[in-house]
C-alpha cells in the first residue's frame, strides 16, 4: 500500500485475480449444483446396497445357521433352531429383495412425458409479501419491489413470472433461484420468492393487513399479527407450477429433483439407497421394502444377538467376528428402516409428502409466533382455547387445511397403497390415480386457497 494509503497497481492487480478466481469459482460451483448427477453415480448405491445385503445372507446362512445344521449338539443350537431360523430369513431376504427390484425398477413417474414445453405465465394475481417473509416477523407492511429487484423494466406491474422465479447474485446478471415447491399448505411456493404484484384496484387481496381468502372480511376479524392467516397465494395457478429449468408447467404437486435433473410426479425425496426418486409411481413399493428390510434386520439381530450370548456361555466361547459384524450392521439398519417407516405411514396417512411437509411445518411456526404474541408462555390454557376458535373458524391445518386431505386416514392410506390388504404388504398392484391429477380437498377453491369454514359446503360445515 502507498505512503497515501492507496493500493498500489501490483496490489490492484492482486486483488483483481483473487476477485476473478473466486467469481469463476462460484460459477463452476454453481453448474455443478444445478447439473444432474451422472447414471453411474445414481445407481452406485445399488451395487452397494446388494452387496451388504448379500455379506448378510453369506454370514446368517453360511457361518450361523449351517453349522447348527451340521453339529446338532452345538453351542448355537441344534437343527431343531437353525432349520425354523433359516426359512424365516430366507422368506424375509427373498421378499425384500422383491420389494427392492419393484422400487428400484419401477420409475417414479417424469412429468416432462405428461406435459409439453410452454412459454413463461404471465402473472395475472397480486400476492401479498407478508405472509410467510421476514416482513411478517415484524409485522411491516406489503413492499413492492423495486426497479432493482425486477432488474429491468417496470416496477408497478411485472411483464413475467421470471422477475420472481430470478434473484441477483450480487451483479446484475440475475440467476435461477431453487425450485420453489415447498411452502405451505402443500405446493405453495414460499411467499418471499413470488416478489410479484399486480394492479390493486378491485382485488381481494389488496390489503395485506386485511387480506382474506374468502369473499369478505370476517366479522371481527383481527389484525393478521394476531390471527390465524391462511396464506392467499393462488398455489394451483400456472404462474406458481411453472419449472424454469425444464420450461413448462408442472402438473400440482410436481417437484424438480436436481440429482435426476427432472421434475418427478408427486416428488416425496431423492432416495440414493434406490438410486432414484420416491415419487407418484413407486411411493408403495417404497414403502413396501421399508416393511420387509425393517422385519429382515430385525429378525438377523435379534437372532445373532440371542444365539450369540448363548454361546458365550458355553464351554467354548466361540463368537464368530463376522456375526458380531453383520449382528451391528442389522441392528443399524434395524433402527433406520423403521424410523423411516414410521415417517412414511405417517406422511401416507396424512397424504402429503416429505417436501410438503415442509410446507406444514412452517405454518406451525408461524402460528406458535402468534400465539406467543398474544398470550404468555405460561398460559397453556389461553392457547388451547386460541387454537381451538380458530380451529372452528377454519379447521385444523393438517387436515382440513390440507389441499390432498381426502376424509379420512384410510382413505388416504389406500390411495397410496392400495385396497386390498395384500397390497399393503406386497409389492404387488399399484397406487391409485395417474400421478398427474389429484383429488382437491373442497375446503380449498379452485385455484388453491383455503376457505374459511363458512364458505365450506354444506355437507362439510
Amino acid at each position: 500500500m502507498g505512503k497515501d494509503g492507496q493500493l498500489t497497481d501490483s496490489e490492484h492487480k492482486c486483488c483483481g485475480v483473487v476477485q476473478d478466481a473466486a467469481n469463476k469459482s462460484m460459477k463452476n460451483r454453481e453448474k455443478r449444483r444445478n447439473k444432474p448427477q451422472p447414471w453411474i453415480v445414481l445407481k452406485m448405491t445399488i451395487g452397494m446396497t446388494l452387496g451388504i445385503i448379500g455379506y448378510a445372507f453369506y454370514v446368517y446362512i453360511g457361518r450361523f445357521c449351517v453349522p447348527m445344521l451340521r453339529d446338532n449338539t452345538g453351542d448355537l443350537g441344534g437343527r431343531r433352531i437353525g432349520i425354523p431360523f433359516l426359512v424365516i430369513f430366507c422368506l424375509l431376504g427373498l421378499t425384500m429383495l422383491w420389494a427392492y427390484a419393484k422400487v428400484t425398477l419401477t420409475s417414479p413417474g417424469k412429468a416432462r412425458d405428461h406435459v409439453d414445453p410452454s412459454p413463461e405465465p404471465v402473472i395475472q394475481n397480486y400476492v401479498p409479501a407478508w405472509f410467510d417473509s421476514e416482513s411478517e416477523i415484524g409485522h411491516g407492511p406489503y413492499v413492492p419491489p423495486t426497479q432493482e429487484q425486477h432488474g429491468n423494466g417496470s416496477a408497478s406491474q411485472p411483464k413475467s413470472h421470471s422477475a420472481q422465479a430470478r434473484v441477483t447474485n450480487g451483479s446484475e446478471k440475475p440467476v435461477q433461484q431453487e425450485d420453489t415447491n415447498v411452502g405451505v399448505m402443500g405446493t405453495l411456493p414460499p411467499v418471499q420468492n413470488a416478489r410479484v404484484h399486480a394492479e390493486q384496484n378491485g382485488s381481494a387481496y389488496s390489503n395485506p393487513t386485511g387480506a382474506n381468502t374468502g369473499t369478505g372480511p370476517l366479522p371481527n376479524q383481527q389484525p393478521m399479527m394476531f390471527t390465524r392467516k391462511p396464506p392467499p397465494t393462488p398455489a394451483l395457478l400456472p404462474e406458481y407450477r411453472y419449472c424454469y429449468k425444464d420450461g413448462f408447467v408442472k402438473p400440482t404437486r410436481a417437484h424438480h429433483c436436481r440429482a435426476c435433473g427432472t421434475c418427478i410426479l408427486k416428488y416425496d425425496h431423492h432416495c440414493p439407497w434406490i438410486g432414484q426418486c420416491v415419487g407418484a409411481r413407486n411411493h408403495k413399493f417404497f414403502v413396501n421394502f421399508l416393511q420387509w428390510a425393517c422385519l429382515f434386520c430385525l429378525w438377523t439381530f435379534s437372532t445373532l444377538v440371542a444365539q450369540n450370548v448363548k454361546a458365550s456361555q458355553g464351554p467354548n466361547e466361540n463368537i464368530d467376528p463376522q456375526e458380531v459384524v453383520v449382528t451391528a450392521l442389522s441392528g443399524l439398519f434395524s433402527v433406520f428402516t423403521l424410523a423411516l417407516l414410521a415417517t412414511q405411514m405417517r406422511l401416507i396417512i396424512m397424504n402429503y409428502t416429505t417436501v410438503e411437509s415442509m410446507g406444514f411445518q412452517r405454518t406451525e411456526e408461524r402460528e406458535k409466533t402468534v400465539l406467543a404474541r398474544l398470550h404468555e408462555w405460561y398460559e397453556f390454557g389461553a392457547k388451547r382455547r386460541t387454537k381451538k376458535q380458530w380451529d372452528k373458524e377454519w379447521g385444523r391445518i393438517s387436515k382440513e387445511g390440507n389441499m390432498w386431505w381426502l376424509g379420512s386416514y384410510r382413505r388416504n392410506w389406500e390411495y397410496v397403497m392400495g385396497h386390498s390388504v395384500w397390497e399393503w404388504f406386497l409389492p404387488i398392484g399399484r397406487s391409485e390415480g395417474d400421478g398427474v391429477n389429484f383429488p382437491l380437498n373442497p375446503r380449498f377453491d379452485k385455484d388453491g386457497r383455503w376457505r374459511p369454514r363458512r364458505e365450506w359446503p354444506k355437507e362439510l360445515q
